[in-house]
């Protein structure tokens, strides 16, 4: 009764109220051919020990088990978590996936959430960020979309050097619509070709990622010139948000719409998961932005308050007008990462960029002087591009039984970058650990 709290006399109130006979007449309304017909088939029941043996021992199983040291970012980071990050995230005020609608009953978790809104517009440059969104993919797509919305033009631009992920993600919200689509070549640099953009038509947004997918720096200065040349919205989206902690952020540099994934701001990679789908606009496109915001209002005595605030662009309110089908926000993860900006402060934030940036570097220097090659020269943040001389998958099987994951082997992604390996080190990474994977290419 743990999971199952209800009592057999307590449901059958439940469904005299509700006025049916048993819990099957609950799901008459669904097709037959669409129920499952039977017992599943589950395995017995487990006490709390026994099963967390059975998870334990599933864990031994992984390939990669929590001890290796994994140089491999592309979209997920591996970063120190501050403890007092889990110690206040884990507190019963804010430990819901759910943000609750009454503000009377939720002042503390709206005002987080309104601090995470502030620190998120401070972070990225602009004037005014959402409540989050599911994951950084869908704040791309979501962000196309609101370039779409604003412009009335029906075709976007999306460099190539955007996350594979994203792009794949945004060609599915894209499939089923009117509006089209195209893909921006990346130079030899490893930075988006703008040269063609008049040459495209009337476009509504272009859209690139910096850091990029390769770690590369894009000039963003000169990207939202030749953007708004071309009357259409510049959007720049991340993977990586501590970038900003040394790089002009995007607002500065000119963007209308800045998006991406905030899962290094306190989160776990665990599997890929949590993410934060992080999202910010200029303000004079803020009733066009999708999801909810947290507002801040003072009460009939005087004091300052919380709401949520421009709900009736939402599915759950008025779902023939909704700007967008997102009804909801990643309320814990935002708060994880609220509680992380604010712990390091913008010096600290400052800190933690530069010594990722260093790291980088000095394993991109190791790597030239033992015969590799840095595919692209341009500047780049925490991951590179890297060619070695000779198939590199025999030291990477070495580095393997040392419990290293050394690189991300490009061909999948681009054919034409097959035998390059992206590697990413973060603040986690150690001198002994970059130092081993040199020792491995010198052989």
């Amino acid at each position: 009764m743990r999971y199952l709290p209800h009592t057999r006399e307590e449901i059958e109130s439940m469904l005299g109220t509700v006025g049916v006979g048993s819990l099957d007449g609950l799901f008459a309304s669904v097709p037959e051919d669409c129920r499952r017909d039977g017992v599943m088939d589950l395995p017995a029941p487990m006490t709390e020990w026994e099963l967390n043996d059975h998870v334990r021992g599933l864990a031994a199983m992984l390939a990669i088990k929590p001890d290796f040291k994994v140089l491999i970012g592309a979209g997920s980071y591996d970063h120190h978590i501050p403890a007092i990050i889990p110690a206040l995230t884990g507190r019963s005020e804010f430990l819901t996936s759910y943000t609750p609608y009454q503000p009377e009953m939720a002042q503390g978790t709206l005002q987080g959430i309104f601090e995470y809104q502030t620190l998120t517009a401070r972070l990225l440059g602009m004037d005014v960020a959402n409540a989050s969104i599911y994951d950084g993919a869908s704040a791309f797509a979501e962000a196309l979309l609101m370039g779409v919305r604003i412009s009335k033009k029906k075709k976007v631009a999306v460099s190539g050097a955007v996350h594979p992920h994203y792009r794949q993600v945004a060609a599915t919200y894209f499939r089923p619509t009117e509006f089209e689509l195209v893909e921006l070549p990346v130079l030899a640099d490893g930075r988006t070709d703008l040269a063609g953009l008049a040459g495209l038509g009337e476009l509504a947004a272009v859209a690139l990622q910096s850091p990029n997918f390769f770690g590369v720096i894009e000039d963003l200065d000169a990207a939202a010139g030749a953007v708004h040349g071309c009357d259409a919205l510049f959007i720049t989206c991340f993977t990586e948000p501590l970038a900003y902690g040394l790089l002009k952020n995007p607002g500065s540099c000119g963007a209308d719409i800045v998006c991406g994934e905030g899962q290094s701001f306190g989160m776990p990679r665990s599997f890929g998961g949590p993410g934060l789908g992080m999202f910010a606009c200029l303000d004079r496109y803020v009733r066009t932005m999708p999801g909810r915001l947290v507002g801040q209002t003072t009460d009939l005595d005087g004091r300052r308050g919380y709401v949520l605030t421009l709900a009736t662009r939402e599915q759950h309110i008025r779902r023939e007008k909704a700007t967008s089908n997102i009804c909801s926000n990643q309320g814990l993860c935002a708060m994880t990462a609220g509680i992380y900006m604010a712990a390091l402060g913008g010096a600290g934030i400052r800190d933690l960029a530069r010594l990722n940036y260093d790291k980088a570097e000095y394993f991109k220097a190791r790597l030239t002087k033992a015969g590799a090659k840095i595919c692209f020269e341009s500047p780049t943040f925490n991951e590179f591009v890297v060619e070695f001389a000779s198939p590199f998958k025999p030291a990477a099987d070495r580095l393997l039984k040392k419990k290293i994951v050394a690189g991300l082997e490009l061909g999948a992604y681009y054919p034409g970058m097959k035998d390059m390996y992206l590697f990413c080190v973060t603040e986690t990474t150690g001198v002994e650990i970059m130092d081993a994977v040199v020792g491995e290419v010198k052989k």
